[in-house]
């Protein structure tokens, strides 16, 4: 077997950007499975949600930002501590960042290690790495389960629905629209990245978020989600994913077998439905290895670090 180029390390291809309203002030940027960012706009000011890897990608979410608005970006939204997702945060110099209590726990237990592992796994994403300040993106108003900020008059709710792709995993929801922008909870023809994730509670907090009943969605990765009937694909197509995956391998520990064997079994049962999914070949090592502890009885996800990462990916890709 040919050996596979690790993670996304051989991803060096520019993806085209699409900047559209989904609602009345609300916009997705998407770029064809790289990580997504959500703009709200208020009567009286703008919130954004994900900030990308790096300051220089976020100047180009900003940038879209002005095409639609000049109202100043007072609030940034951090779904969860993914570098991907937080490392662009400087750039917005005058918002308030915010972020689940279990965010801010989750960056003081393994945000370093994060950082690198990250960077390693996907380096076009962090090509101006020298952007990033030193240090980790740290919240300044945390909460535990809701929060609601008003950008004047529109309300935003912020809701920890329950433990999924992390355990600080916090949602969007903006009432008067009912769009919701929901980080990597739900993904659209885009692997979900499951190295740190609670594989038994994620459908549960899919159930709170479809009990929302969102006319348009944001996902963390893939196309916006632009009609009820949209929303449901995704939110399904997720399931899917997730318990195909984890039945899997879940089977394979039963029977006692290997983590190798585990891999190989998983990689059977998933290469037919989802096998063209963005970021599928990267996440697939790290997934099943998360999916075969859990299944082990271990509750909290091993930290990840670059040479963890190596490791595991001679181990099962090579």
């Amino acid at each position: 077997m040919t050996a596979k180029g690790f993670a996304s390390a051989d991803d060096l291809s520019d993806k085209t950007v699409t900047f559209e309203e989904i609602g009345p002030g609300l916009y997705a940027y998407t770029a064809e499975g790289d990580p997504n960012s959500g703009v709200i706009v208020g009567d009286e000011s703008v919130m954004i949600v994900d900030a990308q890897a790096t300051p220089v990608m976020a100047r180009n979410v900003i940038a879209r930002v002005r095409e639609v608005t000049d109202k100043p970006i007072r609030h940034l939204l951090l779904t969860h501590y993914h570098a991907v997702r937080v490392f662009g945060a400087s750039a917005f110099e005058d918002a308030a960042i915010i972020a689940s209590d279990m965010t801010r726990d989750l960056i003081i237990e393994r945000g370093e290690q994060d950082k690198a592992s990250e960077m390693g796994r996907f380096p076009r994403l962090f090509r101006a790495a020298e952007s990033v300040p030193p240090g980790l993106t740290w919240p300044t108003i945390t909460f535990p389960n809701e929060l609601r900020i008003f950008l004047g008059k529109r309300e935003v709710r912020l809701l920890h629905l329950g433990r999924a792709h992390t355990a600080g995993d916090v949602v969007a929801h903006v009432p008067d629209a009912d769009v919701v922008f929901s980080g990597d909870l739900v993904e659209y023809r885009s692997a979900c990245y499951c190295g740190d994730a609670h594989f038994t509670e994620w459908p549960g907090t899919l159930d709170r978020l479809a009990a929302l009943r969102p006319r348009a969605l944001v996902p963390g990765r893939g196309a916006a989600l632009k009609t009820p009937a949209k929303v449901a694909e995704a939110i399904a197509l997720t399931r899917d994913f997730l318990a195909t995956l984890y039945e899997s391998v879940h089977a394979s520990v039963a029977r006692g077998r290997s983590l190798k064997e585990a891999f190989d079994a998983a990689r059977a049962a998933m290469d037919p439905k989802f096998a063209d999914f963005a970021i599928y070949e990267h996440c697939l090592p790290f997934n099943v290895s998360r999916a075969y502890d859990e299944a082990r009885g271990i509750g909290w996800p091993v930290i990840w670090t670059a040479e963890r990462d190596r490791e595991l990916w001679r181990e099962l890709q090579e």
